[in-house]
Parts: structure tokens; sequence; C-alpha cells
């Protein structure tokens, strides 16, 4: 039996610095966290958690906008052995009803504001525990919190035990639970600290939510393993981000931000004169972007590429001993990660891709997850019989090992780094009354990268006013998955078979947001 404990928060705890009263976090309001308070606090939080006496694995559900605190319940989470599951703030009572009845967390936490609503739901699945954080702390949880030592020892977790769950929507419209285990995430933080070149007296900020892969793992990670000091922002506003550029060295941010942060006067040579480091992921950056950076700043964005299921995957360089960054791609595939593209012409019989042939990428490492929440059939399905799994995505690599993405196989949106189901949405417009049938695509967008368009059949006699569909739909899904335009057509094209060909009806839209 090991003695070594895996738990991804030992990892980050023994990479605090010796001072423990040196700052670790500043807020965007003016507030100062020392790594002593980083520690105090995962420790009271902890306890009460503990205080519970919860089963081994339960799951900790939690629905907040971002604050310092909401990072130190994730920690806290991890230190205590169980299982943190984010759910996007935007998220709405179908869709977090869902989630709730699916993964059955024994602890939910939420905002005040919505304490009636979320706490109705998570008593109707048997949560036996809600609590309630808000982003000026305060809240139930942080109260209880209070009461308790800040003394903790860190929980014994092997490799493979779960560390946290995220939720990702399929092709059917039903979300799967990703299982991301100690292992999956501290190997995949552990490559990206060596190959991103963290150092000493590195700052980052910290502009991302903190739902998903990118600001939870990825940049926290990043800077805990390296014990950096973060500059906190609850939400990203360019003009203060760019403000705050000459005291960082790091950013990390989705197309979205830079699109932003270039529109910002302040945006100068000067401004960044301090930065090391500029990365973009969660979704394509456009090459106009890159360049309008480069020469803006004279610093070239590195693009990577991840999921949800693997956390990073494959980078652009950041020595340029190993390459140069190239526009337009996703880099090599990370250290410890096996990528392979796989034909996807009928009768291939897995036959491994050539050069610059485009075709399914699967990939294999220790950060692929551990497999689907309670779905073993789904999970068998998406891996091959030789362990890889299978992304969904389409892309080649060239002659020099670069991989290029250049599609989804899965019909997936990306929005301002969000992902989006056209499944899911069509789900909800199909139940809408007279609507017959509906196609969701994405289309290109200077600011969000692509923003989804609905195209509606109504039924014979029946009327659909396209703004009341968008209307209704705005109170039942998150506004990132709200389509930008809506139309009511009297058919959608389709092939000999019957099938909507969604290629056609992105050709026929892709000019709409085309201007700035």
């Amino acid at each position: 039996m090991t003695t070594t404990n895996a738990n991804l928060f030992a990892a980050l705890r023994a990479a605090f610095p010796a001072d423990l009263d040196d700052v670790a976090v500043e807020t965007d309001g003016g507030l100062f966290y020392s790594w002593r308070d980083l520690e105090r606090a995962t420790a009271m939080i902890a306890n009460l958690l503990d205080a519970l006496k919860l089963e081994p694995g339960a799951r900790i559900a939690v629905q907040v906008e971002k604050s310092v605190e909401a990072m130190l319940l994730y920690l806290a989470t991890l230190r205590a052995g169980y299982v943190f599951l984010p759910l996007n703030t935007a998220y709405q009572s179908a869709e977090i009803e869902y989630f709730i009845g699916n993964a059955e967390p024994a602890v939910v936490v939420c905002t005040s504001d919505n304490a009636n609503w979320v706490g109705a739901i998570a008593q109707a699945a048997g949560t036996r525990h809600v609590f309630t954080l808000d982003d000026d702390r305060t809240g139930s949880l942080l109260d209880f919190a209070a009461q308790c030592s800040d003394q903790h020892a860190i929980a014994h977790k092997a490799e493979d035990d779960m560390a946290a769950i995220l939720y990702t929507s399929g092709t059917t419209g039903r979300s799967k639970g990703a299982m991301l285990t100690h292992r999956n995430l501290l190997s995949n933080a552990e490559v990206l600290k060596d190959y991103w070149g963290w150092k000493e007296g590195d700052v980052l900020i910290h502009a991302l939510p903190i739902f998903h892969v990118h600001g939870l793992f990825v940049a926290l990670h990043g800077a805990l393993l390296n014990g950096s000091r973060m500059l906190w922002f609850g939400k990203f506003e360019p003009k203060r981000v760019v403000a705050k550029l000459p005291d960082a060295t790091v950013f990390m941010g989705v197309p979205t931000l830079y699109v932003r942060m270039l529109a910002e006067p302040g945006l100068t040579k000067e401004a960044v004169r301090n930065m090391r480091l500029f990365v973009a992921g969660s979704a394509p950056l456009l090459i106009e972007t890159f360049n309008e950076w480069r020469e803006r700043t004279g610093h070239t964005i590195l693009e990577r590429y991840g999921m949800s299921e693997t956390a990073m995957l494959t980078s652009n360089p950041y020595n340029p001993v190993q390459g140069e960054r190239r526009g337009g791609t996703v880099g090599f595939p990370l250290p410890g990660v096996q990528l392979r593209v796989m034909s996807m012409e009928e009768g291939a019989d897995g036959r491994e891709c050539t050069t610059d042939e485009i075709g399914a990428i699967e990939v294999s490492g220790p950060n692929v997850f551990a497999g689907y929440w309670r779905m073993p059939e789904k999970t068998r399905e998406e891996f091959t019989h030789d362990g890889f799994f299978k992304t969904g995505d389409v892309g080649k690599i060239d002659g020099l090992g670069y991989v290029t993405i250049v599609g989804r196989s899965k019909d997936l949106i990306i929005s301002g780094g969000y992902n989006v189901y056209p499944a899911e949405i069509e789900g909800y417009i199909n139940e809408l009354p007279g609507v017959a049938e509906s196609a969701v695509v994405g289309v290109p967008h200077s600011d969000f990268g692509e923003v989804g368009v609905a195209i509606v059949i109504a039924k014979s006699g029946a009327t659909v006013d396209a703004e009341a569909v968008l209307a209704t739909l705005k109170t039942q899904l998150a506004n990132f998955k709200i389509p930008k335009r809506c139309f009511v057509v009297p058919e959608l094209p389709r092939n000999s078979m019957g099938k909507v060909q969604k290629a056609l009806l992105r050709e026929q839209h892709k000019g709409l947001f085309s201007q700035r």
C-alpha cells in the first residue's frame, strides 16, 4: 500500500512560498489575501465539510459568482477529499435540475439570490446540505466555516480518485459529467508549468470564470503550482485589465477578451513591457486577431487546445528553440500526450492519416479523464479499443508536427469560449407552440468567434414569431446559449436521406455578423 498522498491540493500546498505572509491574491476591489489566508481559509472550509459526515466521493455542486472565496471552496473541497462540481452561473432552473438530479451532490452552494429556487431543486433531489456564498464575502458557508478550526490534515487520496466532475453536453443534448482524477489534473499542471516556462516572480492576471477548465484548472493551477501572485478580476473589464498589465507577466484569455482589449487605446507596447506570456484558448483565435495583437504589442499569442475531458492536449511552443508560434494552429502535442488523426473515410478501418490529411483527432495520456459519470456505455463508445479518446474534433498534422483544428464533428459551437450544443437548443425550440422543426448552426462573429443562428419551420397553419422564440429561450437557458438571430422559413435544406444540411445553412448565414 502506497503512503504517498496523491491529493492535488497537497501538491499545490507544497508549492506555497516559504513566507506565507506574502501576497497571494490581489483583487480588483483592492483586497489582499496572503498565502497564510489561503492556508487557513481552506482548512476552515474543509473542516466544515468534514463535519457534515459526507460519504467518500461525495459531490460538492457550486453555482456562485466568481470570488476568491469561491476559489477557496474549490481548494477546500480538494483538501477534504471530496469531488468538486462547478456549474456555470448562467444556468437556469431546467439545467440545474438536471445537473443536481444526475450528480446527486451531498452539498449544494449557490448565491443568496438563487437560494430559494436552487434550494428547492436540491431538496427535491435529496441533497441534505445547501449553503449560500456571495461575491462580497458573505453567505452561510462562510458563517459556518468561521466557527471551524484553521488546522486541517489534508485528506489522503490515490491518483485515480476523482477530484472534479465537469459537465459537457453532447450531440443528443443530454449533458455528460466528465470525471477528472487527481492524477489527470496534477499531471497536466506539472507539464504546463515546465512547457510554458513558469518562473519565480511571475504574476498572473486571472480574468476568466472559474467554472470551466481554462480558468479553474489551467490558470489557477498554473499560478498556485508556481507559488505565483494573482491579480484577480471578478469580471473581465478590458480597460481595467489593460491598466493592470504593467504589474503582471502572464495573461490567459479566450479570443473574445483579446478582441476587446485591442479596442482599448491603453493597449500599447509600453503597457505590456513586463509581460512574458499571453495564452489563448477555449475557442478558435482568428488570424486577424493573432496578427493585430503582435503588431500592436510586439507579443505573439500562444494558442493551445484542450477539452473538459482532457484539460490541455497541445500547445504552441513557449521556447523559440522548440519552434515558432503559428497562428491558426494549436501547436504540438504536450509531453506525455499521444495525439493521432484517424481517417474518416468509409472502409478506412482505423487508418492513421498522412501528413496534412484531415481526419478525426484521438488522444491518450495521463491527463485524459476517467470516463463519464454514470454513463459506462457512453464511455466505452468514446474510447477506442487501444485506449484513445475520440475528441469529436476534426483536424490535421503538418510536416513539422503542428496540429490544426479544422472543424468539429459534433456540430459544437464555441461562443466566447463557452460550448453551445445545437441539439440542446433545438430541443427547447421544437417544444414551442407552432414549431414543427428547427436547426441551430454556428456562424462567424468578430467578437465571440462564433454565435448561434436558429432557423425554424412552423407547423402547417401555425404562425411563429422569431423574436418570441428568442425571448422564450432566454427564460429557459443560459444567455450564452441563446442564438443571436432567428429566422422562420418554409423549409430546411435536406440531402437525399432527409438529413438537414447544416453546412448549407452555415454558408447562407455566414455573413450576418461580418462587420465588427
